[in-house]
């Protein structure tokens, strides 16, 4: 009997009170006997004596074909109700077609209609549309098997993400999204004001802020519950138009006291050939749709990435292969600059071909809480870059020794009286402790072979734009 992926007991169509959904016909089909099921219409087609509808529910990207009789359900009115994007539930038996591509068909008895859709006006006909079109009608995409399979992998990698987490001990923690102060000292952030008051003190009496990291709060709690992690939406104020920024977008940040960097980087690896796992066994008809329509190496990238190892290498060294590549750059490779997206494909895709862990960055280039090397110049940082994407995660060994940190911070003229509760972290039972950002997004253009963060997102924020 089938198993839905994160239950603990196989899913029994016949002993569930739930209504059914067709991806339980597929699982354990009811065959003969009477049924109820409920969706939208695809397609529909019409013959002398009967009338086929396509239908779909959204728990699987196959559809029901539905057979109506004209005998028993008159034909004008079929063809008056039932077009494209119109809603119905329908009654009849599940009856085998072994002859035929589809395993079975619902021979239906009547129909209820739930909403109508005007095919004049209904902009989701027969013919594909392009991702560029669907994200001016992002409010009807989620009609189309493309958005269909990328929100089933995005819950999937979800559900993983949190099963991964709680198998290792750590500690799901909700961290907050307004805050008063930028964790990464960037400066980007987008200002929260009541609207009654334009006044940024009025509410609180200080300014806030939508948070850019639950970083903060999350290695304040790391230093009592050892290990957490914190999994939500985060928000940059950066005016870019790239199809890798968002202003609002999801973050996986776990925090682990008593970790170093390579125990991080460790981690690292393990979470992305996890999640890599988790879809390949459970989302492969949604791989398979994509690889299909949008990405022929997408299932064979997949698999590579999940058996590979992925090759460290310190910044130093990162620079020293592409100034020796003989490739002519845009940004020419200098130590003490941030690698650029070029720099970052070229270390994957034609170097490793893998992917790669650059650790050690430029102090000047990474975070004031980055733990600072013996070597005065870095940092005890890394990031994570993959094919086709760049970087992924980005992560350090935090600066547990207070002296080093508030000297870094005084350094970078930030305002030591904001901070206190974090630097208290340091001064009360201070502890090596480590962790790291996944972007959510990033990660889903891997998994799903698209190329536009706009697309892995229901409803997305950017500059200029608000779906």
């Amino acid at each position: 009997m089938p198993k839905h992926p994160g239950l603990s007991e196989p899913w029994n169509l016949r002993t569930s009170t739930l209504r059914p959904t067709i991806a339980d016909l597929y699982a354990n089909p009811p065959l003969n006997q009477p049924l109820t099921i409920s969706g939208w219409i695809r397609t529909r087609r019409s013959t002398k004596a009967v009338s086929f509808a396509e239908i779909t529910d959204g728990s699987t990207l196959r559809s029901l074909q539905v057979v109506l009789p004209h005998d028993k359900i008159p034909r004008d009115r079929i063809e008056t109700d039932l077009h494209t994007g119109a809603s119905l539930t329908v009654t009849g038996q599940l009856i085998p077609t072994p002859d035929r591509p589809q395993p079975f068909e619902l021979q239906a008895e009547s129909y209820t209609l739930h909403g109508h859709a005007n095919p004049n006006t209904y902009p989701l006909q027969k013919k594909a549309h392009s991702l560029e079109f669907l994200r001016e009608i992002s409010h009807l995409r989620v009609r189309t098997r493309t958005f269909q399979a990328v929100f089933r992998i995005r819950h999937g990698v979800s559900i993983a993400i949190h099963q991964f987490f709680h198998e290792r001990g750590f500690i799901y923690v909700h961290t907050p999204i307004l805050t008063p102060s930028d964790c990464e000292g960037a400066g980007q952030l987008f200002q929260v004001i009541t609207t009654e008051d334009s006044d940024p003190h009025a509410f609180f009496g200080r300014p806030a802020y939508l948070t850019v990291s639950g970083q903060l709060e999350a290695e304040i709690l790391a230093m009592g519950l050892g290990r957490v992690y914190t999994f939500g939406p985060t928000f940059r104020a950066e005016p870019s138009h790239t199809p890798r920024h968002l202003a609002e977008f999801w973050m996986i940040e776990p925090e682990m006291a008593f970790f170093d960097l390579n125990d991080t980087m460790d981690l690292a690896e393990d979470l992305l050939k996890n999640l890599i796992r988790y879809l390949l066994r459970h989302h492969t008809e949604e791989l398979t749709f994509l690889t299909e329509r949008y990405d022929p190496d997408l299932l064979a990238r997949l698999e590579s990435t999940k058996e590979s190892a992925f090759l460290r290498i310190s910044y130093t060294e990162a620079i020293d292969i592409l100034q020796k590549s003989g490739r002519e750059f845009t940004y020419p490779p200098i130590w003490g600059t941030d690698l650029q997206a070029e720099h970052e494909r070229y270390l994957v895709e034609t170097y490793a071909q893998r992917p790669v862990i650059v650790y050690n960055y430029p102090r000047d280039i990474k975070a004031f809480y980055m733990r600072q090397n013996d070597d005065g110049k870095t940092v005890a940082s890394f990031d994570v870059l993959f094919p086709g994407i760049g970087e992924i995660i980005g992560g350090s060994q935090r600066e547990e020794r207070l002296d080093r940190l508030e000297s870094e911070m005084q350094r970078r003229g930030m305002n030591l009286a904001a901070y206190q509760a974090y630097l208290d972290t340091r001064r009360f039972g201070t502890v090596p402790h480590s962790g790291f950002g996944l972007g959510l997004e990033r990660f889903l253009l891997f998994a799903t072979g698209l190329t536009n963060v706009r697309d892995v997102i229901p409803f997305f924020r950017a500059a200029g734009q608000m779906a």
